[in-house]
C-alpha cells in the first residue's frame, strides 16, 4: 500500500505481540544494565579469576563484530566494485551493520570493571596494545556508520545537510572498508598471543586472516537471513536473484577458508586432533561439518542456492558457524588451559538477550520510517528506495 502525503510526515511503528514480547525483555534487559553499573561486575555475573571474559565479550563483542560485517562487505561490492544489482540490499546491509556495532559497544561497556574510566583509551595512548586499536578501530567505525546513515536520516530530518553527506559520502565509504579490516583481523590476534593456552585446533597465526575472512563471507549469510526476515515482517517479496548473486560469493570465500584451514591443520601437525574424540575435537568438527562444507555444497548447488529455503538454509548455517567458531575459540579452546568453570549468571543472559530485543526494534522502526527497503511493504510505513522502473534496471544489470 503507498504511504500517502498525510502519512509521510507521520513517524508509524504499530505495535503487535510479537513487539510488546521485545519491549519488555528490551526493558528489563536496560533495567539489568543499570544495575550492574550500580553494583558491579562481581555481585552481578559470574566472571572470576580464571574466567575474566565471559558472555559480555565473547558473544556480545567477538560475535557482534562478525555478524556485523555485513556493512563493509556490501559496501566494497556496490560502492567500490560497482556491482549494481546488489544497490537493492546495500542499505539494509548497513543498517544491520550500524546497529549491530552500537549493540557491540554497549556490550562492551558493560563488560569494563571500572566503567566510568571508559573514556581513558581516547587519551591513554597505549598503542602497543591490540585491544587498544580494536578499540579505536570499533570506535571509529562506528562514527563513520552513523555520518553514513546520515544520507538516509536526512531524507527525512534535516533536510539542509543532504546534500553535504552525499558529498563526503565516497571518503566516508573508503574509511568504513578500511577500519573493519584492521579490527575484524585484530580481534584474531588477541587469541594468537594465547600460544600454549588456546587448543591447537584453534591456535594459529593465520588467526587474524581467519577471523577477517570469516566477518567477510558471514556477511552476505546475514544480508540474506536479514532480508527474508524483513520480508516476512513487512509484507514484500525477497530479491532472491540478487541474494542468491550475493551468496555465492560467500560460498567461493568458504572454499578458501576451509583449504586454508586444512593446510594450516597439517602444517602446524594438528590434523590428528580433529578426530581424537574429545570435547575439542568433536566441536571442531561441528564448527566445520555445519558451518561451511554442508553450505558450500548448499552454495554450488543451483537449485539449492536459488530457492528460499536453500538461501535460509546457507545463511543460518553459515551465521551459526561463525557463532560456534567465536565460542570454541573463546570457551571450549581455553577451557583446558583456563581452568575452573564459567556459565552466564542470569543477569549476563538478560542484558545480551535486552540488547538484542533492542536491535530488533530499532531495525523494525528504521525500516517503517525511513527509505531502506528497495520496495514497499504491504500496510507499512516502508517506503521504495528508488522508483520500480531503476529497480527493475538495476536488478537486471
Amino acid at each position: 500500500m503507498a504511504a500517502t502525503n498525510s502519512d509521510a510526515g507521520r513517524w508509524r511503528f504499530p505495535m503487535t505481540s510479537t513487539r510488546y514480547v521485545l519491549l519488555f525483555l528490551a526493558i528489563v534487559g536496560a533495567l539489568l544494565m543499570v544495575y550492574r553499573l550500580v553494583v558491579g561486575l562481581g555481585s552481578t555475573t559470574n566472571l572470576n579469576d580464571q574466567w575474566p571474559w565471559g558472555l559480555w565479550i565473547g558473544f556480545d563483542v567477538l560475535v557482534g563484530v562478525a555478524l556485523a560485517g555485513g556493512g563493509y562487505s556490501t559496501c566494497l561490492l556496490v560502492h567500490v566494485l560497482r556491482i549494481k544489482k546488489f544497490n537493492a540490499i546495500a542499505r539494509a546491509a548497513m543498517l544491520t551493520s550500524l546497529i549491530g556495532y552500537l549493540l557491540v559497544m554497549a556490550g562492551l561497556f558493560m563488560d569494563i570493571g571500572r566503567w566510568f574510566n571508559f573514556w581513558r583509551p581516547f587519551v591513554s595512548w597505549g598503542y602497543h596494545s591490540v585491544l587498544f586499536e580494536v578499540f579505536w578501530c570499533v570506535s571509529l567505525y562506528t562514527m563513520i556508520q552513523l555520518l553514513e546513515f546520515g544520507e538516509v536520516a536526512t531524507e527525512r530530518v534535516q533536510q539542509g545537510w543532504h546534500k553535504y553527506i552525499k558529498k563526503i559520502l565516497p571518503v566516508l565509504f573508503i574509511i568504513g572498508i578500511v577500519l573493519p579490516t584492521l579490527h575484524q583481523s585484530s580481534l584474531g590476534s588477541l587469541y594468537v598471543i594465547e600460544v600454549g593456552k588456546l587448543y591447537p585446533l584453534w591456535w594459529s597465526m593465520l588467526l587474524p586472516v581467519f577471523f577477517l575472512m570469516s566477518s567477510f563471507f558471514v556477511g552476505p549469510a546475514m544480508v540474506t537471513l536479514e532480508s527474508f526476515l524483513g520480508a516476512r515482517a513487512h509484507g514484500h517479496k525477497p530479491e532472491t536473484g540478487v541474494l542468491s548473486s550475493l551468496v555465492k560469493i560467500s560460498g567461493y570465500l568458504l572454499v578458501v577458508y576451509l583449504v586454508l584451514k586444512i593446510v594450516d591443520l597439517f602444517y602446524r601437525g594438528a590434523a590428528g586432533l580433529v578426530f581424537a574424540g574429545n570435547l575439542e575435537g568433536n566441536m571442531f568438527l561441528l564448527e566445520m561439518i555445519a558451518g561451511v562444507i554442508i553450505p558450500i555444497i548448499i552454495c554450488f548447488n543451483s537449485k539449492l542456492r536459488n530457492s528460499n529455503a536453500g538461501l535460509i538454509g546457507f545463511s543460518v548455517l553459515v551465521a551459526g558457524g561463525v557463532i560456534l567458531n567465536r565460542m570454541n575459540v573463546v570457551f571450549t579452546g581455553m577451557a583446558g588451559f583456563m581452568g575452573g568453570f564459567y556459565f552466564p549468571s542470569p543477569i549476563e543472559w538478560g542484558v545480551s538477550i535486552g540488547l538484542i530485543a533492542t536491535g530488533v526494534l530499532v531495525y523494525l522502526f528504521v525500516v517503517e520510517n525511513f527509505k531502506i527497503l528497495p520496495g514497499e511493504g504491504k500496510g507499512t510505513g516502508t517506503m521504495p528506495l528508488v522508483s520500480k522502473d531503476r529497480t527493475s534496471q538495476k536488478l537486471s544489470a
